[in-house]
């Protein structure tokens, strides 16, 4: 564990004890030591490629839906290597979701390519969870991205590599490389 205080490895090895290995999952492709602790959800794996270095606090939620009402998708979900996530992250796709190398999420972060519905006259008469689902388009995260605490990225959106995105933010357009944002909606703050 090279350079790290006596503190931080003590944390570490109290997080591996309480982990468990993916192993157990039939995800499209799995690296090597990929761990998450429980409970969490994993909605059809088969669609999720997660590489080596892979690891998340409890209720995590991947979810990739191929069905919905009478729909169906073909949805891809890539999570690159030596991605750490916190606790309360849900992912849905069905579409396409891709998450780079050497990204770092808080809590309560909520990633999608989809949403229950148009925002049309017609589509409000229909109760929400019976709307179809639609994709504006994939999400992308590049590599180096550090999101923070309460972040809700939609549809259509490309994250640029070593961007920062700060707590809260709601991001709906893409976020150049090397900068910071922040806000509802995001916008720039800073470039790096």
């Amino acid at each position: 564990m090279g350079r790290l205080s006596e503190s931080a490895r003590y944390r570490i090895r109290r997080w591996l004890d309480s982990a468990v290995a993916f192993t157990d999952v039939e995800f499209a492709s799995l690296g090597e030591r990929c761990y998450v602790q429980s409970p969490f959800i994993v909605k059809n794996p088969q669609y999720i490629r997660i590489g080596n270095d892979f690891s998340a606090l409890h209720y995590l939620r991947l979810e990739a839906w191929d069905s919905y009402a009478g729909q169906r998708f073909l949805p891809e979900l890539t999570i690159g290597h030596g991605v750490a996530v916190n606790s309360d992250v849900h992912i849905g796709c069905i579409n396409r979701v891709i998450i780079g190398n050497n990204v770092l999420m808080a809590s309560r972060i909520y990633i999608s390519d989809h949403s229950h519905g148009d925002i049309t006259a017609e589509a409000i008469k229909v109760q929400p969870i019976e709307r179809p689902l639609t994709s504006k388009g994939p999400v992308t995260i590049e590599d180096n991205v550090w999101i923070g605490e309460g972040v809700c990225i939609l549809p259509g959106v490309t994250i640029g590599e070593n961007a920062i995105i700060g707590a809260n933010a709601v991001v709906t357009h893409d976020v150049p490389g090397n900068s910071v944002v922040g806000g509802i909606p995001a916008r720039v703050i800073k470039r790096l």
